[in-house]
């Protein structure tokens, strides 16, 4: 069965070529507007597999995953401004957080899900150095205004869990839901 990965994240087209997996890029549109009261396994769980949904074609399995960070059970999205994605930096300072990533597969009858978390502590970040990674522009357009796999990097002090996981998407996890 042909996959479909229902995302338009470049990283995650990465992780999945560099698995040697083949497939084709549907990305869908869903609301990703959390509901009261939802938790965050919940929600990304909600969103992958809505995303697999959309995508879906007969014939294939579709992918569907969303990936968020969560600080103190708050949810820290994607940055909608530099001043916003500073803030979120200078909260992840010195501290640990967890990141959080939905993935679901759907054949059209059964939808596999499973939420993968990974711990993160990030070192004391100088102003300056907050400052001059967002003006890198990086930040933007990731969960918790930051890419791990990028000039954030630096940032990291330790990790427990999956490291593509925090790029956004735990490849083994995903290789084992594919089987």
């Amino acid at each position: 069965m042909r996959l479909i990965l229902a995302s338009a994240s470049p990283r995650r087209v990465a992780l999945l070529d560099e698995a040697g997996v083949e497939f084709d890029q549907q990305p869908a549109n869903v609301d990703e507007s959390p509901r009261p009261g939802e938790s965050p396994e919940a929600y990304v769980s909600r969103l992958a597999e809505a995303k697999a949904r959309a995508s879906w074609r007969p014939g294939c399995r579709s992918l569907g995953a969303d990936t968020i960070v969560t600080l103190d059970g708050v949810i820290l999205g994607k940055p909608r401004d530099p001043t916003e994605a500073r803030v979120m930096l200078r909260h992840l300072s010195g501290r640990s957080h967890e990141v959080l990533t939905g993935v679901a597969v759907f054949d059209g009858n059964r939808c596999s899900r499973a939420c993968e978390r990974t711990e993160v502590r990030f070192r004391d970040l100088a102003d300056s150095e907050i400052d001059a990674y967002v003006a890198s522009g990086e930040p933007m357009d990731k969960a918790g205004s930051y890419a791990i796999q990028g000039g954030a990097s630096a940032f990291v002090r330790e990790l427990a869990g999956s490291f593509s996981n925090v790029v956004g998407l735990p490849v083994s996890r995903v290789l084992g839901m594919l089987r």
